[in-house]
């Protein structure tokens, strides 16, 4: 059998490093892993890594050219939804004009092409929501990722879009927390915690999102993928779980509304996925959010 090569990109996000220890020193796939600047997983063994800065069209076409890979990963992206409210033309850049210059690789080295997205394509006003309902984006960093899979949409490469919700998990040198962490930090310390009761999503374990990426290109799946934990909650309970699973004591949470915090982006109040789709084609299963609870607390006791 041919060896399958396989690039991800943002392979310092939790995503990105999720995949690459999924992927690596498994027979038969040859993996490169890019990010931009220094690669921050510890262990090296069993893939490449190479610097990639996804807003350089150059670097890009030449990356392709090289590694001529089979499929690629693109967890790369700026997530950060007030930032991208305030910086556009960076949102821009890394959400939609990166996705243009992959795409224009792909005419010249053909490969499956696996893009990330994400529940804020929708204005929340009607979720939990399956892969042909229509987005509506309230913030720009929604705009930006519903103009890339537009642009997808209308290319002639063969690829996939995975949305999903609210990621969580252990990653190494993280330029960003996320709330479970963020949260049981907190209150491991005792500090009173403000939550918004009004937003509702499923939050989903790095893992399962990493397998599921990858269950897309076994498959060789073409279209839309919902691709979240099972559990849709409000943020509220979201923290009091993660409160109860630690023993954490829960009268430090507050809830507020979602109108009293002044943030620079609208989000959707109440998103969740509906995942038949990818549970049927691609054999997805996620944990539920006890069950990721408890994969973290083990990954953070090593």
């Amino acid at each position: 059998m041919a060896e399958k090569k396989i690039l991800i990109t943002g392979s310092n996000g939790l995503l990105g490093q999720k995949l690459v220890h999924l992927l690596k020193n498994r027979p038969g796939i040859k993996l490169l892993a890019t990010s931009k600047g220094e690669n921050r997983i510890s262990d090296t063994s069993g893939y490449q890594y190479q610097s990639l800065d996804i807003t350089n069209k150059e670097e890009i076409k030449n990356t392709i050219a090289e590694f001529k890979p089979d499929a690629v990963i693109n967890t790369a992206a700026m997530t950060n939804v007030d930032a991208c409210e305030t910086n556009r033309e960076l949102c821009w850049d890394l959400n939609v004009n990166a996705v243009k210059y992959f795409i224009e690789a792909a005419e010249n080295n053909p490969f499956h092409f696996v893009h990330l997205s994400t529940d804020f394509v929708f204005d929340g006003e009607n979720g939990p929501y399956k892969e042909t309902d229509q987005p509506n984006p309230l913030s720009y960093y929604g705009e930006s990722k519903y103009e890339a899979e537009k642009l997808l949409q209308n290319s002639n490469i063969k690829w996939a879009i995975a949305r999903t919700i609210i990621v969580y998990g252990v990653g190494e040198q993280m330029s960003r927390s996320n709330i479970v962490l963020w949260a049981k930090d907190a209150l491991s310390k005792g500090q009173e915690l403000t939550i918004v009761d009004d937003q509702f999503r499923s939050p989903t374990l790095a893992e399962d999102l990493a397998l599921g990426c990858w269950q897309i290109i076994e498959h060789n799946a073409e279209g839309i993928y919902h691709l979240s934990g099972k559990d849709l909650m409000s943020i509220y309970e979201l923290v009091q779980r993660v409160a109860d699973f630690y023993n954490f004591d829960k009268s430090l949470i507050k809830p507020i509304k979602s109108s009293s915090l002044n943030q620079a982006a609208k989000r959707p109040p109440k998103t969740g996925f509906i995942i038949d789709k990818a549970q049927n084609d691609l054999g997805y299963s996620p944990k539920s959010f006890e069950e990721g609870l408890q994969i973290v607390s083990e990954q953070l006791a090593k």
